[in-house]
């Protein structure tokens, strides 16, 4: 299975193509599953290009895991969590803070 992610051009935040638009968390990326599905990706991520909205754009290999799309590569599990160095900055922070709630 592929997903297609890039970073937003205006802030540079990775982002990833999900019901129509780009979303800022991988959990639910649209799933290419066929040749057909991630060529319709590519076109996405071509056009956004296109019109200045991504950079960076790019068919990852992803999974599905207890029902949340998640990349299967280091690197990109990284672009999808936020900074390494502290659990208390960038998208893991979100989701500690939305667990405690």
């Amino acid at each position: 299975m592929k997903i297609l992610t890039a970073n937003r051009l205006s802030d540079g935040i990775a982002v990833w193509y999900a019901d129509g638009g780009w979303a800022e968390t991988v959990d639910h990326a649209d799933l290419a599953h066929d040749k057909a599905a991630e060529d319709r990706l590519e076109a996405i991520g071509a056009k956004a290009y296109a019109d200045n909205e991504v950079v960076d754009v790019n068919l990852i290999d992803a999974e599905v895991v207890g029902g949340v799309v998640e990349p299967v590569r280091l690197r990109e599990k990284i672009r999808a969590a936020g900074p390494t160095i502290r659990n208390d900055l960038g998208k893991q922070a979100a989701k500690q803070s939305t667990w405690a709630a």
